[in-house]
């Protein structure tokens, strides 16, 4: 079985209870909650039993031991997180507005993870592993984005796989040579996971179709679409499969699409059919929803056939 590997934040998150625009007042807060778009999806790949690890780093801190604790419980290969005293681990506060958009002030660029440099531990797990999950969001900064295409340049040269979910929000899309490295990242990927308005990011189109179709033709095997609570579409050559949304309670959608992402790319490597892998990657994605806590609602497959057999009752 192929072991997946990803480069990026582990950080912690912390919610407010209330819902308004950001926190120019004390709040009332629950957390912390182990998150980082990358530790979420590996999170969910280990539940499912995909041999996975991360490349991280964290503070030798309550922050980044929650975080340690959590992924190796769920199956995650934690060696390649470097543990580094007298730094803090990266943290997110995040609270609702009343339409469903969040605020959030984050802590990342000046935490333990803004400082992640290769080790002999992170080269060994490169060395070792055989697919790679890119997150845009890993590219927009220069040395960790430096690393991240190292990585992808030496596991696309000994036959490995790529999928990348660009995860981009709109404040980093002009951060200096973040075009280029989506680019050179999308000329190797497999498996492209973006979300919405994300699939147009390198092939404008009138239609979803037209857009898929254009990047499909680049040599891309696989392209899954997003759009939360409006479903899912899968793109192959010649083949278009949608899944509508399941009826689930949102409490805190945080994590979705890593939750998706990750229960997709795990039957996507076991060669399971498109139609199966989507239906998984859908459920995984709205049981996601009801959980508070970005990592709370990651599912086992047992816990996912619950849910696909509740909602056919």
């Amino acid at each position: 079985m192929r072991k997946v590997l990803t480069i990026g934040e582990v950080l912690v998150e912390i919610v407010a209870t209330t819902k308004g625009n950001g926190f120019i007042e004390a709040q009332p807060l629950i957390g912390p909650f182990p998150s980082g778009a990358p530790a979420i999806f590996l999170d969910q790949l280990g539940k499912l039993g995909t041999p996975c690890a991360i490349i991280s780093r964290v503070g030798d801190d309550d922050f980044g031991h929650v975080n340690l604790t959590r992924l190796r419980a769920d199956g995650v290969d934690v060696s390649g997180v470097e543990i580094a005293p007298g730094e803090s681990t990266g943290s997110a506060f995040v609270r609702y507005r009343e339409d469903g958009s969040r605020s959030f002030v984050y802590n990342i660029r000046h935490s333990a993870c803004g400082n992640l440099k290769p080790t002999d531990a992170s080269e060994a797990l490169i060395e070792s592993c055989d697919h790679l999950h890119v997150m845009g969001t890993a590219l927009s900064a220069p040395g960790l984005g430096e690393m991240v295409m190292d990585a992808a340049r030496r596991m696309k040269a000994r036959g490995g796989t790529i999928s990348f979910d660009p995860n981009l929000r709109p404040e980093i899309l002009n951060s200096p040579g973040l075009r280029e490295r989506l680019e050179a990242v999308l000329a190797m990927t497999d498996l492209f996971m973006p979300s919405g308005d994300e699939l147009f990011l390198f092939e404008p189109s009138r239609s979803e179709t037209d857009a898929a179709e254009a990047l499909l033709s680049r040599g891309i095997r696989t392209i899954v679409l997003k759009r939360g609570a409006g479903g899912a579409s899968l793109f192959e050559d010649g083949l278009r499969i949608d899944a509508t949304p399941l009826t689930v309670e949102e409490l805190d959608p945080t994590g979705a699409g890593d939750s998706f992402g990750g229960a997709f790319l795990s039957f996507w490597l076991a060669d399971a059919k498109p139609e199966l892998a989507l239906r998984y990657a859908n459920a995984a994605g709205a049981r996601a929803v009801t959980r508070i806590g970005p990592m709370e609602g990651t599912s086992t497959r047992a816990e996912l056939d619950a849910l696909l057999t509740l909602q056919k009752g």
